[in-house]
């Protein structure tokens, strides 16, 4: 089978298509042929070599990819409820397995979840990994019953699933956006647009003088949100976070990897889509020989939705 990419770690460029091995799957697992596979900023970091020390006992070449969608190829002996041909999405905890980036995964039953009906297989890989993280990020707050919420990185893929996530839920919910994006977040179901930047505690304070009851740091504006927040409120940043927080804020980092054997919280997304309530964005389809390219526009910024590799296409 072909695999996307890399023997060194660098820039877009070492991103290259390979010929490696079909995996087959283990008693608990399904291995799926994808169609797509969607670029995240995470992949752009595992390609830098932000994991190699993770990597270090495994032979490459290293595939990112934290996202597919597809059909079921293979079921293992153990696994129950999925047949080959079952449209299937599944998040992949990439660089602990080889990653999205192939035509063919192997990944655990438990990271698998039917494809929502109303999305192609190109639109569903852009799901799996963004959705789970606005969920935990939401999971990880005591219950805010009708609480307020400032989500900064609205218009990215994490934030717009955890606004609308949070406004189904009940919050009222503050979200930023640059000039370009506002209508896109007020369309996600924001209640309050506020600009993104430097102004943004001083404008979530204007709306609600005693601070919000949580922030999610979906654009890791870290300590510049704080002042958002009221005393003893909430903070969940996406990428970690060690220090102590003023206030009596409480800080609740999350890492997605600990949802990505939540099938049936995966499930529970791919059913808010098929009634509304999600919606998934791609920016583009890309065919996979052309993840260089991927990699530079999402490096560049500014990109709303998921590019997607399609892997389907490979010959």
């Amino acid at each position: 089978m072909k695999l996307v990419g890399t023997t060194s770690f660098g820039g877009p460029e070492v991103l290259e298509l390979h010929e490696v091995p079909c995996p087959d799957p283990g008693p608990d697992e399904v291995r799926i042929r994808v169609h797509g596979a969607a670029v995240n900023p995470t992949d752009l970091a595992f390609r830098e070599g932000f994991y190699r020390s993770v990597l270090s006992d495994r032979t490459p070449p290293f595939a990112p990819g934290m996202d597919a969608a597809g059909t079921i190829d293979a079921v293992g002996s153990a696994v129950t409820g999925w047949s080959v041909g079952d449209r299937v999405m599944a998040v992949v905890d990439a660089p602990l397995v080889s990653g999205a980036y192939a035509e063919f995964i192997v990944v655990p039953a438990l990271s698998v979840a039917p494809c929502p009906e109303r999305l192609s297989l190109h639109e569903a890989a852009a799901v799996p990994m963004n959705a789970l993280t606005a969920r935990l990020a939401l999971d990880s707050l005591p219950q805010l019953w009708h609480g307020t919420l400032a989500v900064t990185g609205a218009a990215g893929a994490a934030g717009g699933f955890t606004v609308q996530l949070a406004k189904h839920e009940g919050f009222t919910v503050i979200a930023d956006a640059r000039g370009e994006d506002v209508e896109l977040v007020k369309a996600l179901g924001a209640d309050y647009v506020v600009p993104r930047g430097d102004e943004f505690a001083a404008e979530v304070r204007a709306l609600v003088p005693q601070g919000v009851d949580a922030v999610v740091d979906a654009a890791v504006q870290t300590t510049a949100v704080f002042p958002a927040i009221r005393d003893g409120g909430h903070f969940v940043p996406l990428r970690g976070w060690a220090d102590t927080l003023p206030r009596g804020i409480v800080a609740h980092p999350i890492m997605v990897s600990a949802y990505t054997r939540e099938s049936e919280k995966l499930r529970h997304i791919s059913e808010l889509i098929d009634s509304g309530v999600l919606t998934a964005r791609i920016a583009d389809v890309l065919p996979a020989d052309r993840a260089h390219d991927a990699h530079v526009r999402v490096g560049l910024g500014g990109v709303r939705g998921r590019i997607v590799l399609d892997f389907a296409a490979l010959t």
